[in-house]
C-alpha cells in the first residue's frame, strides 16, 4: 500500500533553524512533497528555498502557482501569498489574511487534509500565539496525521502549545528526532479515507481569494458583537473548535490573535481620549481665565469645574494605562 506523500510543515518566529534541521535529515529517497509556509513580511525576498536548497539532499523552490507536486522535493510559500495543496498541484492565493498573516498556517493544513486525507501529515513548529493549530486540528479531522515540535524544545513555544491543546495531536518530537519521524510517518501505510468536511474546504476556498458574504459565512460561523480589527466589520464565531472568527470579507483571527490585535487598538483609542481630553482641559482653563478678566465670576468658576472634572478623568485614563 502506498504511503503518505504530503508533509506540510508550518513554523514562525523560531522555526527556519528547526526546517533547515530537517530538511538536512530527510533522506533524498523521500516518498513525499514537502510543502512549507513560514510567516514573513509582505517585502520578503523569499531566501528561504534558496537556503534549503543548498542544505540538504532535496531540491527546494519558491512554490508556483500551478505547479505539478513531485515527490523528494520542497516547496515554500512565497511572501505575501497563502499557500494551498490542491490535489496534485500548488496554488497561490491572495486571501484575506488569518491570523495578520500571509501565507497563514491554517490554510496549508486545511488544504492538505482535503486534497490528502490520510496520506497528508502536518507538522507546526516554534511560533508566536497560535497560528496552525486550527488547520493542524482541520487536517486530523480529514483522516491526517498530525505532529509539533516540543514546546519544551521550541524557541517560542506558544504554537505547539496551542495546537496540543487545540486538538489530539498524535506525535510530538523535539527539533533534533523530527525529520527521522517525518521519514518515518511516510513510509507507514495511511489509514482508511474520509469525505473532507464541507466547512473545511470552504475555508480553504477562502484563503484562495473566493469572494465571502453574509450566507457563505453563515455556513460555518455565527454572527457575534465583534468588529474584525482589520476591516471594521462584523465577526462571526467559526463553530469548529479552537474558538476563532471571521469577518464577511474573510479575515479570520483565533480568540488569541484577536485579543493581540484588540490591545493595539485600545492602546491607541487610550491615547486618543487622553490627547482629546487633554485640550478641553486647556481650553476649559483659557475659557475661565476669559470670563474672569471680564468680571463674569460664577462663569469662571463653571468653566475651572469642568477643567476640574476633565483633569479627574485624565488621571483615570492614565491609572488604567499604566495598568495595561
Amino acid at each position: 500500500m502506498a504511503g503518505r506523500e504530503i508533509i506540510a510543515i508550518g513554523g514562525s518566529a523560531g522555526s527556519i533553524e528547526v526546517i533547515r534541521q530537517i530538511c538536512r535529515g530527510l533522506p533524498a529517497d523521500l516518498k513525499a512533497s514537502v510543502v512549507v509556509a513560514v510567516h514573513v513580511a509582505p517585502d520578503s525576498q523569499n531566501l528561504l528555498a534558496g537556503i534549503l536548497d543548498n542544505g540538504g539532499p532535496l531540491p527546494a523552490s519558491t512554490a508556483v502557482d500551478a505547479e505539478p507536486l513531485q515527490r523528494g522535493r520542497i516547496y515554500v510559500a512565497p511572501s505575501d501569498h497563502h499557500l494551498v495543496v490542491e490535489g496534485r498541484v500548488l496554488r497561490l492565493g491572495r486571501g484575506p489574511r488569518e491570523n495578520m498573516a500571509r501565507p497563514a498556517i491554517d490554510p496549508l493544513f486545511r488544504s492538505a487534509g482535503v486534497s490528502a486525507g490520510p496520506r497528508a501529515v502536518g507538522l507546526l513548529l516554534s511560533g508566536l500565539l497560535n497560528d496552525g493549530a486550527s488547520g493542524l486540528a482541520d487536517l486530523k479531522r480529514c483522516g491526517g496525521v498530525t505532529a509539533v515540535q516540543s514546546p519544551l524544545d521550541a524557541v517560542e513555544a506558544d504554537m505547539p502549545r496551542a495546537a496540543l491543546l487545540a486538538s489530539d495531536v498524535e506525535h510530538r518530537a523535539s527539533a533534533a528526532d523530527l525529520a527521522e519521524l517525518l521519514a518515518r510517518l511516510v513510509s507507514e501505510p495511511p489509514g482508511p479515507a474520509l469525505t473532507p468536511p464541507s466547512n473545511v474546504a470552504l475555508e480553504v476556498a477562502i484563503a484562495m481569494g473566493r469572494p465571502s458574504d453574509s450566507a457563505m459565512m453563515m455556513e460555518i460561523a455565527d454572527p457575534v458583537p465583534l468588529n474584525c480589527p482589520g476591516c471594521g466589520g462584523t465577526l462571526s464565531q467559526v463553530r469548529r473548535s479552537p474558538l476563532r472568527f471571521r469577518c464577511q470579507v474573510g479575515h479570520g483571527y483565533t480568540a488569541e490573535a484577536l485579543a493581540h490585535e484588540q490591545e493595539d487598538s485600545v492602546d491607541e483609542a487610550v491615547r486618543m481620549a487622553s490627547r482629546v481630553i487633554g485640550e478641553r482641559i486647556v481650553l476649559m482653563e483659557k475659557m475661565a481665565l476669559d470670563a474672569l478678566q471680564a468680571g463674569r465670576t460664577e462663569s469662571a468658576a463653571a468653566f475651572e469645574d469642568r477643567a476640574q472634572g476633565y483633569r479627574r478623568h485624565a488621571a483615570i485614563l492614565m491609572a488604567a494605562a499604566l495598568k495595561r
